[in-house]
């Protein structure tokens, strides 16, 4: 028996199950994978997130393994606007990282069995164990073959925006939104060296590219394009991948084709919905995108997995040292996950969808011309200004007050009056 099961071993389930077992609980996990294995994934890890890693004792660790600091942001806006700059320090730290997945998953997973945690690879869970009640009381799972059982006080769903946990336990999904983009993305290697500690983001039209120095001196530049053109994309993903960085990126595009290097397949999907989920019922809890999705666009999912982990391992430890009941303490998980995303999420729906309102075209325009407000727009994206601050009435109409007259009387209708 034991105290929790993890279903999923990477970003959510290898730190939950790392705190949990930090403090003593037995903990099982399992995943179907064996690694390290790769997975598709922006792979940017905000200051935030890196903070959280740093307190966990892992932050040295992963910059050994070679990835190169992100020191700077550039966000394109039609080929005349752009915002350059980068987030303000949190907690201390003042660099992203975008380190390849197969070595930061197993570098999670080494870090949950160290600190106790039973982790075993190769495990597929078929179902999950209820009794009378209808409350989770373990899982079914197969493992090199054979069919075994286990049983815990809590399972937790780790495994993905298409968790098993949540499609057998059927939680409430609220604030959801469509799918907004597809995207496909490989990796290159011979781009400018300057581009080594350099994220960029091209938002142009119907187009989002995106530029991430990741290991091995390689960059991973993606390609999105709306949903609706994701038939028309795979028919020739190389062609329009191709294509579409041409249009929206032409001085990177050249880059590639005089001399840079395709490493790998390309990666992709379009299965990219939007939503939250309830987080928790009888015997069960979800963590990750198991239970809050959205739009890789702005790079959240690793810090946002690492934030929730944390908060859940905390709410759990606090209901069985009996210092709050499991009610109270999940309903707060819920909360304060939803306090701080839900900004964040509307901010990147919008941004995901090609078409910014013209409040917000103004507000990329301040950003462009004034420093201090690029960096605390990078900063409101890492995590180290809170998005709240950034989008507070005071804050915008401040920002708005900066620009040109014609400009703001463009915004508020009364040109010409």
């Amino acid at each position: 028996m034991y105290d929790v099961i993890v279903v999923g071993a990477r970003c959510a389930g290898s730190p939950l199950a790392m705190l949990l077992a930090r403090k003593g609980y037995r903990v099982l996990v399992l995943d179907r994978a064996t690694f390290p294995k790769d997975t598709v994934s922006t792979h940017y890890v905000q200051p935030s997130g890196l903070a959280r890693l740093r307190r966990w004792g892992l932050l040295d660790r992963l910059t050994a393994t070679g990835c190169p600091p992100i020191t700077e942001a550039v966000w394109w806006f039609g080929e005349d606007l752009s915002v350059r700059g980068f987030a303000p320090p949190y907690d201390g730290v003042g660099m992203a990282l975008a380190p390849r997945r197969t070595v930061l998953d197993a570098l999670l997973v080494a870090a949950a069995r160290e600190a106790g945690a039973e982790v075993r690879e190769r495990c597929t869970v078929r179902s999950l164990l209820q009794d009378d009640t209808g409350r989770v009381t373990g899982v079914r799972y197969q493992c090199r073959g054979q069919e075994h059982t286990a049983r815990a006080a809590l399972v937790v769903g780790a495994d993905g925006r298409n968790s098993l946990v949540a499609r057998q336990t059927g939680p409430e999904k609220y604030h959801e939104r469509p799918p907004l983009t597809v995207v496909y993305y490989s990796y290159w290697r011979g781009l400018s060296p300057e581009r080594r500690h350099l994220n960029e983001v091209y938002l142009m039209g119907d187009k989002q590219i995106g530029v991430i120095p990741t290991h091995d001196d390689v960059c991973l530049i993606q390609a999105a394009r709306p949903h609706s053109f994701y038939s028309t994309y795979r028919s020739d993903i190389e062609g329009h991948y191709h294509k579409a960085i041409a249009e929206a990126a032409p001085a990177l595009a050249r880059e590639m084709a005089d001399g840079a290097e395709r490493v790998d397949r390309f990666r992709g999907t379009a299965d990219l919905a939007n939503f939250y989920r309830k987080p928790y019922g009888p015997g069960w809890a979800l963590v990750g995108d198991a239970g809050y999705h959205k739009d890789p666009l702005t790079g959240q999912g690793i810090s946002d997995a690492w934030r929730d982990a944390e908060l859940l391992a905390d709410a759990v430890d606090r209901v069985w040292s009996g210092t709050e009941e499991w009610e109270s303490a999940l309903a707060g998980y819920e909360r304060t996950r939803n306090a701080a995303s839900e900004l964040i999420y509307e901010f990147t729906c919008e941004a995901a969808g090609f078409d910014l309102d013209p409040m917000t075209r103004q507000l990329v325009r301040v950003v462009a011309t004034h420093q201090e407000d690029a960096d605390r727009f990078f900063g409101m994206i890492a995590g180290s200004v809170p998005a709240e601050e950034f989008f507070a009435p005071d804050n915008l109409l401040a920002m708005l007050g900066r620009l040109p007259a014609d400009a703001l009387a463009e915004l508020t209708g009364t040109k010409g009056i």
